[in-house]
């Protein structure tokens, strides 16, 4: 069994071995903070049963974790009971421990596993930490790409487009698009739970952003939330869902961000949903080959989040436009929504406020920053800040994506006629955009003063 769980085309063997000698098996839950549909545990848990040892999850928020805030700190704490719950139906055991009892190392030598299982993350930071455990635990260690539909490692490099990789997710989409089966443990964890419910109030991180009201974080919040999209909004979607002054999108990317949902599940769940075909098709496209693009994007390009993971053609005719004349606001007036754009002020302020912005003005607010900033690069620079530190799905592989194919034409092609500061790089304008949906209504809905804090940005 053991070498069959290896052999599962989502597991990485970070630091192989037999694993055995053991108290345990631990599950170093990171990503992936669910206890159903998560594939990660799943083999935590067929591996425990395996060596007929306990299971037990090890969860850590880490402070200061690079531009997260209060903001997500608190959606995250906001998913914690739901864990909890869920891994006690499954017989797991739940040693969860914020700042500072933060160290898997320290946890390891406390109850001395035969194996640790954790999730993937594309990341550049959360995989530094991965392979810093691999060369220091004394035990098996693999990882487990548990928040994708396809494994990223299978698609083996960077791709150009969607036109690239929608051929090659889909050629595998039959094997990797089912249901899990969840195991129960056999050997129950026995040691008791201690949940800290004020560990927030005391936890290091940065309090500038507050915690907004609209979301709430947990699987029980996102399975809510998924029921109403699949019964009151995927029927239309694929004509809704770019129109920003309705509720015509799934909104369900801060849960996905968390893990608190699984990809997998959402797929199946609109998959086989009584909603017309193209709608269950215009949502899919984007849930996996859009959303697994950009997986591809971070995991195979190391300069995801800068100007220098764009293409070349890109960085060429943006250097060629970079002295043309153009209109330039300070970081704190683009924070503040302080521009001469009442389109963009709105989306900005739906993001300060809500902790989430309509997909399709995610792109005119990208691209806008490109046109109001003093450089292509630091225009780069400050859509990451602004969407990282105020969206809830921040930080994301979709975000690092979604502001390179803005700003850096990633993902796209050159585009005519060549226009000032942008070159060849696709434009949007103000008029166009606006054009597509009702834009004064949207506006009118986000055009009041912002109520969050609003710190300037570093």
């Amino acid at each position: 069994m053991i070498r069959e769980l290896e052999r599962d085309p989502r597991v990485f063997v970070r630091r192989g071995g037999t694993p055995g000698g053991g108290r345990c098996v631990v599950t170093w839950m990171q990503r992936a903070q669910r206890a159903a549909d998560n594939p990660a545990l799943d083999v935590a848990v067929r591996a425990a049963n395996a060596l007929r040892l306990p299971c037990v999850v090890f969860f850590a928020p880490v402070p200061f974790y690079p531009g997260a805030n209060l903001r997500h700190y608190a959606f995250l704490a906001q998913g914690v009971p739901d864990i909890a719950a869920g891994l006690a139906r499954r017989g797991v055991g739940f040693a969860f421990r914020p700042f500072p009892a933060h160290s898997l190392e320290a946890f390891c030598r406390e109850v001395r596993p035969s194996l640790v299982v954790g999730d993937e993350n594309p990341l550049r930071e959360p995989e530094r930490w991965r392979r810093a455990v691999a060369s220091r635990v004394e035990v098996p260690f693999w990882t487990v790409d548990a928040d994708v539909v396809v494994p990223a490692r299978l698609l083996l490099k960077e791709q150009y487009a969607a036109r690239t990789i929608r051929p090659r997710i889909h050629r595998l989409l039959p094997e990797f698009l089912r249901a899990s089966k969840p195991e129960t443990a056999a050997v129950p964890w026995k040691k008791p739970l201690r949940l800290l419910a004020d560990w927030l109030r005391s936890f290091p991180c940065d309090r500038g952003t507050g915690a907004v009201a609209g979301f709430t974080g947990g699987t029980a919040a996102g399975l809510a939330r998924l029921r109403f999209f699949l019964k009151s909004v995927l029927p239309g979607y694929s004509t809704s869902r770019n129109r920003p002054e309705l509720d015509g999108t799934s909104a369900l990317s801060p849960w996905l961000h968390f893990g608190h949902l699984s990809p997998v599940a959402v797929a199946l769940a609109v998959r086989d949903a009584e909603a017309p075909r193209a709608d269950r098709d215009a949502f899919l496209e984007q849930l996996i080959v859009r959303r697994e693009l950009a997986v591809n994007f971070v995991r195979f390009n190391p300069d995801y989040d800068r100007l220098d993971g764009c293409e070349g053609w890109a960085k060429r005719t943006l250097a060629a436009h970079a002295a043309d004349e153009r209109r330039v606001y300070s970081g704190d007036e683009l924070e503040g929504a302080g521009t001469h754009d009442a389109l963009w002020n709105a989306a900005q302020r739906q993001m300060t406020e809500s902790g989430w912005m309509h997909n399709y003005l995610r792109m005119y607010w990208a691209k806008k920053i490109l046109e109001w900033s003093p450089s292509p690069e630091e225009a780069f620079a400050r859509a990451v800040r602004l969407n990282d530190r105020w969206e809830l799905d921040g930080r994301d592989p979709n975000g690092y994506a979604g502001i390179a194919w803005a700003v850096g034409g990633k993902h796209d092609r050159a585009w005519g006629p060549e226009r000032p500061v942008f070159g060849t790089v696709r434009f949007m304008s103000g008029a166009s955009t606006g054009r597509k949906f009702d834009s004064a209504a949207y506006v009118a809905r986000w055009g009041g003063a912002v109520r969050t804090s609003a710190a300037p940005l570093p």
